[in-house]
């Protein structure tokens, strides 16, 4: 099991809620992780000067690119190495003339243009013509607002997007309710079935309705900041500051935003900052001939595994570019959040490739990128002091301690971290594990088993265990069985076992789950197959790269029931806060039944993993009191047999015999591969339990 999903050796046992400065598995790495509040100290000293507020520094968009002054335009860019940079379009049949001359107007290496009134419309397409010592080039603008794509010779231009009429905000005041997230993790291109790229518009009017339906009060959206190769999900970025034309325009995404806050909600992005894409006229690599405005020089400014560019996280250019980047999604386009991509490629000076997380002292020695883990935490604090109520999630395979927690307190400053060895938990038994020798302590353990100081995001699986060839959790279950019996009269023992299962893992994973949960669109339903986007290796097809919500609607197929039954755990979740209330409480494990059985906040969940083996009359510890049938996953709507009867109440009776200790326990009926929940009715308001509260 891969680091993320677990703690070093000294650490597995349970500990109890505390500081992530008392650690008592820290005590050996005090210093360091005292210089490295320090270190970030300094950083914020050096950017500000101590004469502005961070806010202030991390304003660059509003100063660099092209702005509206007067009747004309401003555009100014950082170019330090260049000799010469010029304006080039229509105007001028894309050459070098006098008129479109920057200005060097400091030492830096910033240069200016006024652009005079007329010159410059909305739609225009232009590009900036940089010189350097020993060559020159084209250059798409840093800090460009919208960036299109030729359909015939596909390069790339910055265009002007300055509408007559443009989009007016309808919920400008809007945030994120608070407390656990139910995250949709989606990608606009791909929701919808047509074989092609979707719209933002079609989004809007499509997939939104579609998300609040189901429960889910988060939006994850991947793959929104410009990136020239469709196939890279995203993740090979060129322009930070653009939303990309691709999927339609700044105005069309803003209401995206827009209607999803009127539904309740909340927008993520993902961000880039662990690297940037190569590519030189639409990209920042060799943005003025050198290698080092924003990236390290030679081998360690290439990163060996994503043939991308590594940022230089100690140059105040390029924190200059990055705190930017995090304050102008925020502002411009009113978004409550960031999913910081793949920032174990930026902790370590090796990427962590290869690198084992066995030992604390791996996350403390000199391979760490002490400059990137300063500018995460300064972007924390800049986002949080901006948005209090805003999210920020960390995808770390590392399991680096401190990432989600408070910066106060020596931490990072994370909400959450995504909780990336649940998935691997979960495939590794699909494809490895027969069900009979499913080992339920072991699920129980991997489950909870997270830092107690920090918050966490559990899954069954995002995009990344589809991509590319991978199955969906339902595929790996069901297999080629989805094309021929998914049928709602079609009876199958293959199918059966796939949706029972199905349930099972995303009802463990949800009320087990530390603080948040995620889900990828159409997993929920058991999206069939995998991602893949079209590239010659598939005969540039869209088939793979859309997400088929008819067989979802279809009444006559069972998709319908994983649907309904993923609505009704998010609602019930939703509705009882249930990841807000303390950590699950276990009631008993039986391995050889394969039985398991938990409380949280007054739900108690029963689950029966077993393949063939029902159990009659189960005794289960519990609180005295009597409760109440709150839902099964066997029930009829859900494609289930229906064998529990709904409605029905259980009460608690003492323990009898030798050795019982006074304790009370529930009888109860769990058919094979099902679960219960149950509700206590009558819990004194003395017993109920604590909400989790963080200071920030």
């Amino acid at each position: 099991m891969p680091a993320s999903s677990r703690q070093p050796a000294a650490r597995q046992r349970v500990l109890r809620r505390e500081p992530f400065g008392t650690d008592p598995y820290l005590d050996h790495f005090r210093t360091v992780i005292k210089q490295r509040r320090e270190r970030v100290a300094a950083m914020e000293q050096r950017l500000t000067g101590g004469a502005m507020s961070l806010a202030d520094f991390a304003s660059g968009h509003t100063y660099f690119g092209l702005h509206r002054q007067g009747d004309g335009w401003v555009l100014r860019e950082r170019a330090p190495y260049a000799t010469a940079l010029f304006l080039v379009g229509r105007w001028n049949d894309w050459w070098e003339t006098p008129d479109c001359a920057f200005q060097r107007v400091d030492d830096a290496g910033t240069w200016e243009l006024q652009v005079p009134p007329g010159m410059l419309n909305h739609g225009d397409r232009y590009r900036l013509r940089a010189r350097w010592p020993g060559g020159g080039g084209d250059r798409v603008p840093s800090h460009a607002r919208y960036v299109v794509q030729d359909p015939e010779t596909h390069a790339f231009y910055a265009q002007v997007w300055d509408p007559p009429e443009p989009y007016r905000w309808k919920r400008p005041a809007w945030r994120r309710r608070p407390g656990a997230p139910l995250v949709y993790e989606t990608h606009v291109g791909m929701a919808q079935e047509k074989q092609g790229v979707g719209s933002y518009r079609e989004f809007t009017e499509n997939i939104l309705p579609r998300i609040a339906h189901a429960g889910y009060d988060t939006i994850q959206l991947m793959a929104v900041m410009e990136h020239p190769y469709y196939a890279s999900f995203g993740y090979q970025v060129a322009n930070g500051f653009a939303p990309s034309s691709r999927f339609g325009t700044p105005d069309d995404f803003k209401q995206l935003v827009d209607m999803a806050h009127a539904f309740g909600l909340a927008v993520v992005i993902d961000l880039i900052h662990s690297h940037a894409v190569r590519n030189e006229i639409e990209g920042l690599s060799r943005f003025d001939g050198s290698e080092t405005l924003y990236f390290h020089a030679g081998p360690r400014g290439l990163h060996p595994a994503w043939d991308s560019r590594c940022f230089n996280y100690g140059k105040t250019e390029t924190l200059h570019l990055l705190l930017s980047n995090c304050r102008f999604w925020l502002d411009e386009f009113h978004v409550d959040g960031f999913r910081f991509d793949g920032i174990t490629s930026m902790l370590y000076h090796d990427h962590g490739l290869g690198r084992p997380f066995d030992r604390y002292d791996r996350y403390f020695d000199a391979g760490v990128d002490e400059d990137a883990l300063a500018y995460l935490t300064l972007a924390n604090t800049l986002i949080h002091r901006l948005r209090p109520d805003a999210l920020t999630v960390a995808e770390d395979v590392s399991g680096m301690p401190g990432l989600a927690a408070p910066v106060a307190e020596g931490g990072c400053g994370f909400d959450y971290r995504l909780a990336m060895g649940i998935p691997d938990l979960w495939f590794k038994l699909l494809k490895d594990v027969p069900d009979e020798a499913w080992p339920v302590g072991h699920i129980w353990t991997e489950l909870n088993n997270r830092r107690a100081d920090e918050r966490t995001i559990s899954y069954v699986e995002c995009h990344d265990q589809s991509i590319v060839g991978s199955k969906t959790a339902a595929f790996e279950l069901m297999d080629a069985a989805m094309y021929r019996h998914m049928q709602a009269d079609d009876p199958d023992l293959t199918i059966d076992r796939g949706m029972a299962l199905h349930k099972l893992i995303r009802l463990l994973t949800l009320f087990t789950a530390g603080h948040g949960y995620l889900n990828f669109m159409g997993n929920e339903f058991g999206h069939p197959e995998w991602v893949d986007f079209p590239r010659a290796g598939n005969g540039w097809s869209y088939h793979y790269a859309r997400r088929q919500w008819s067989l979802r609607d279809n009444p006559g197929l069972k998709y319908r029931f994983l649907a309904e039954f993923d609505r009704a755990i998010m609602t019930l979740a939703r509705e009882h806060d249930r990841l807000d209330i303390a950590a699950p409480r276990l009631l008993g494990i039986h391995e050889a039944d394969k039985f398991l059985a938990f409380e949280r906040g007054g739900l108690v969940v029963l689950v029966n993993l077993h393949p063939s083996q029902s159990v009659a009359d189960y005794a289960v510890d519990v609180d005295p009191g009597r409760y109440q049938w709150v839902m099964d996953s066997d029930e009829a709507r859900f494609g289930g047999q229906g064998r529990i009867r709904a409605g029905q109440d259980y009460f608690s009776r003492p323990r009898e015999g030798q050795g019982s200790g006074g304790r009370c326990g529930l009888q109860v009926y769990v058919p094979s591969r099902c679960a219960l929940v149950l509700r206590r009715l009558d819990q004194p308001d003395g017993d109920k339990p604590a909400r989790r509260q963080r200071t920030a």
